[in-house]
């Protein structure tokens, strides 16, 4: 959300706090008021004793009861209003929390972006994306699976919570995982309550594309425990994590192939020169 937007979206927050205080004042102040005619009548009442009440009396009576009556719809009225004001309230506090909370998790990917294409080692930038799938999305068992795009398998190159050895090859468009490499759509499962864990039939999957093209998926098997659904923020962290994800592993896989194809041409030249 724009900073101009959480801006406004503060300002009428303090707006709606200010109505209720206010709000919330005046109808002591009615209340006070209404208690002192309703005293007031009962003064009335007492010095008239048994005496019929003369006709100023009984104007002066029927004035402070038709003022009490009047009092008393304006009380109802402005409780009423109060009533709206907390609903209102109550929507913002929720809604300033699930802002905060979204602020909170784009800065965070920030950061986490920011590391990822800080390195062109392929193995650290594959922990860099196993602690942002832990920390940001809250996933325990996941792997991060690569596509060979001459044999088209795609296969873990890092997993968390299951031995790497135990994830299944997939070919591209075989099953869920081969399906999203091949169309590039995310896959999330309809219950995540009703999931059991299936190691050819992760919970979700996301592929990792740069433009348009897969270079392998993210399959996230089982959630921490106090992560018990997915919000709306993260879906926007799984879009953007994917995005960032597939670069930097595609720069750090080209790094590492030139740098170790380098390194060969090297050990050659110095065998010719010796």
């Amino acid at each position: 959300m724009p900073l101009d937007d959480d801006k406004g979206f503060l300002t009428r927050a303090e707006e709606f706090m200010q109505v209720f205080k206010k709000g919330a004042e005046f109808t002591q102040d009615l209340m006070r008021e209404n208690e002192r005619l309703r005293f007031r009548v009962l003064e009335l009442e007492n010095a008239q004793g048994p005496q019929a009440a003369t006709p100023q009396q009984s104007s002066e009576n029927q004035r402070l009861l038709q003022r009490i009556a009047a009092l008393e719809k304006e009380k109802e009225v402005i409780l009423e209003r109060i009533r709206q004001v907390e609903e209102e309230n109550k929507d913002f506090a929720n809604r300033y929390v699930e802002i905060e909370s979204e602020n909170n998790n784009l800065a965070n990917l920030y950061i986490a972006s920011y590391q990822l294409h800080s390195t062109l080692d392929f193995r650290e930038v594959l922990q860099i994306i196993t602690e942002i799938i832990i920390n940001l999305i809250g996933a325990e068992t996941f792997a991060i699976m690569l596509l060979d795009e001459k044999t088209g398998i795609l296969e873990a190159v890092a997993t968390e919570g299951v031995e790497r050895s135990d994830v299944p090859k997939v070919t591209l468009g075989g099953g869920i995982i081969g399906e999203v490499a091949r169309t590039g759509e995310n896959f999330f499962v309809p219950d995540l309550n009703d999931y059991q864990i299936d190691l050819d039939n992760p919970m979700v999957c996301i592929p990792l594309k740069i433009k348009e093209q897969t270079i392998g998926v993210l399959v996230i098997y089982k959630l921490l425990l106090q992560k018990k659904s997915f919000a709306d923020v993260d879906y926007e962290l799984f879009t953007l994590l994917a995005g960032h994800a597939a670069t930097a592993v595609f720069s750090s896989r080209l790094y590492s192939d030139s740098e170790r194809k380098l390194n060969t041409i090297q050990g050659f030249l110095d065998l010719l020169t010796k």
